[in-house]
């Protein structure tokens, strides 16, 4: 039986760039090679396509080729440029494992959508919807889950301090992994911080700091069958929880550490699992999702984020909570590859 083509797609020109070569790494590991014929495009900082061998850390300098996506659905797949002339490869699913913008807010999910190439994940509407922290707010409100107060500042606005009540975070409203992200806890610290945050996105998010522990839920599936991941809680040492900051976060955290699963009581574990499902549906999620959440002393669950392509790495939450649930990294790749080609992603 012949070997579905998989494109896998990585990299990207968001400072995320370096969590998804390491994510398309562990894809790569953890890919059933008799099943699947993977290609790997990487995208460099600056832009370029490129297809590699493998995503090792110096894919960008091995014997790469140059590659687009043909928006044209006859081509159905990559243009590949050799020797002055492109030539055709037929893929059959693609894999985007991307982080942050131009790969987790609908813009890849756009190309793909013109090539005609079912890919993994969100769709378009879901994934800029889920990107944009105030937008998801207002959605998951109107559901009746809970969410921080949280005020919104557009490029060039100036916010008075005076009436917030501090402490509060600010941060770009379309980004993730805690770029830009910032504790404020008095009005003089607000102006510096929201320039911190307008370095990553124009549209900046205020937020009341909400009292509790931070929780996270692994999702995989559609609506309708839904499996989720064990619940992990985040517990700190001191300051705020900043995925992805780390110089070697392979060796662990300086402030964090994720215990999974986490140690809370099993009521509270399954509103936390069935309020991720409520936030899920609700946001239009598909093929997976983490979704982030405060737990408060009195039981309640406050929506924190919802990462529609999250962290694959050896040390991410998404796959470390899906493992605990007994669902390893290698059959949640077959189960988005499944959902993709049967049309149930979309």
């Amino acid at each position: 039986m012949a070997r579905l083509k998989v494109g896998i797609i990585f990299g990207g020109c968001s400072e995320e760039h370096p969590v998804s070569v390491k994510s398309a790494q562990e894809v790569a590991r953890n890919l059933d090679i008799e099943k699947y014929e993977p290609f790997y495009i990487g995208i460099t900082r600056s832009g370029a396509w490129k297809l590699c061998d493998h995503p090792d850390p110096n894919w960008e300098n091995g014997s790469c080729r140059t590659v687009v996506l043909s928006p044209d659905r006859g081509a159905h797949g990559l243009l590949v440029l050799e020797q002055g002339r492109y030539g055709t490869i037929r893929l059959d699913v693609v894999l985007p494992v991307l982080h942050g913008k131009l790969g987790e807010d609908g813009a890849m999910q756009g190309l793909l959508e013109l090539s005609g190439i079912p890919y993994a994940g969100c769709d378009v509407q879901s994934s800029a919807l889920c990107m944009d922290k105030s937008l998801a707010y207002i959605v998951a409100r109107s559901a009746g889950i809970a969410t921080p107060m949280f005020w919104t500042v557009a490029a060039d606005e100036k916010i008075d301090p005076d009436p917030l009540t501090y402490p509060v975070f600010v941060k770009p409203a379309r980004s993730g992994s805690s770029f830009g992200v910032s504790k404020v806890s008095g009005k003089e610290e607000l102006p510096s911080a929201v320039e911190t945050a307008r370095q990553y996105d124009s549209k900046v998010l205020i937020e009341e700091a909400v009292v509790g522990s931070e929780i996270g839920c692994a999702l995989l599936g559609t609506d309708l069958d839904l499996v989720a991941g064990e619940v992990d809680r985040i517990s700190l040492s001191h300051g705020f929880f900043r995925i992805h900051q780390e110089e070697e976060p392979e060796s662990g955290s300086e402030n964090s550490m994720a215990i999974v699963p986490a140690d809370i009581p099993v009521e509270s574990r399954l509103l936390v699992q069935e309020t991720a499902k409520a936030v899920y549906r609700a946001l239009g999620c598909r093929g997976l999702a983490r979704v982030d959440m405060f737990l408060r002393d009195d039981g309640e669950v406050v929506l924190n984020e919802v990462n529609t392509l999250p962290g694959l790495t050896s040390y991410s939450r998404y796959p470390r909570m899906m493992a605990a649930a007994e669902v390893p990294l290698a059959d949640v790749i077959d189960r988005l590859v499944s959902l993709a080609l049967t049309g149930k992603s979309r």
